[in-house]
């Protein structure tokens, strides 16, 4: 109900060739491929898996060249689509992961993302691609998401992940950063809870940021499952829009099975 709410249907001209599939029908058609046991890496895998267990559901689905065109026609709805699911909260645990776009040895030769792509680097390492930076509830559900650079500081993305209904974000020493910290608070009233740096003098925190610190391991385990059960890192789109294709069907199917 929500897709067919949201997504809007072009007329049918009379005569003519049929139109192919309907919109609400390749969303559902996508978002059912991230809910089910058997995720596929690329657009081609899921026309298989469609024309294999779901042809009678979507019996016009055409070719694979119509599928992957109507799928792009696509993509200018989805993130609107994503943004009704995202839960508003008043305590957002904040966090970002790498999103590797090819092997560190073939960044000069990479052509699919050049010129947006950058080279990053933490505890695990240079990388080169994006982030994807996210806050999500106490519970886990996606309340915010955004996608940059990997050479941009967690910290400059901060003020992109709240709402007016924000109070507190909770995010690891990166988040910590003094400046940044006084304008959330002084433009948005949000309270930001970091882990002290270890060269403060007085390492002093209240038992209740303590608790949320300990809360933080519910965006980990977000990103774990993203990574290792949706395969949200991938080098298989061979353009810029079938990275953002790619990457906002894996947080859309995510945040609409959650608690399935």
């Amino acid at each position: 109900m929500v897709i067919d709410d949201t997504v809007s249907e072009p007329a049918r001209p009379k005569g003519g060739r049929l139109k192919l599939a309907r919109n609400s029908e390749i969303i559902t058609l996508l978002i059912w491929n991230c809910l089910s046991n058997t995720c596929q890496r690329t657009l081609k895998d899921i026309f298989k898996w469609a024309l294999l267990y779901h042809h009678p559901d979507v019996p016009q689905l055409g070719t694979y060249g119509a599928f992957v065109a109507h799928c792009h026609r696509l993509l200018p709805k989805l993130p609107q689509l994503l943004g009704q699911p995202l839960v508003p909260a008043e305590v957002r645990l904040v966090d970002s992961t790498k999103l590797p776009v090819c092997r560190d040895h073939r960044q000069n030769r990479y052509k699919v993302a050049a010129g947006l792509a950058g080279w990053g680097y933490n505890w695990q390492g240079a990388w080169f691609g994006f982030e994807i930076h996210a806050a999500v509830d106490l519970e886990g559900r996606l309340s915010n998401v955004t996608f940059t650079p990997a050479d941009v500081y967690d910290g400059h993305v901060t003020p992109r992940l709240v709402r007016s209904e924000t109070k507190i974000v909770v995010g690891d020493s990166h988040y910590g950063d003094k400046i940044a910290r006084k304008r959330l608070w002084r433009d948005q009233g949000v309270i930001v809870v970091a882990p002290v740096h270890y060269k403060q003098k007085a390492q002093v925190m209240a038992r209740w940021q303590q608790k949320l610190l300990a809360a933080r391991v519910k965006v980990e385990c977000t990103f774990d499952y993203l990574k290792e059960h949706l395969n949200l890192v991938s080098s298989f789109p061979r353009s810029r829009d079938g990275y953002m294709l790619h990457d906002v069907l894996i947080l859309l199917g995510y945040q609409m099975g959650w608690g399935f």
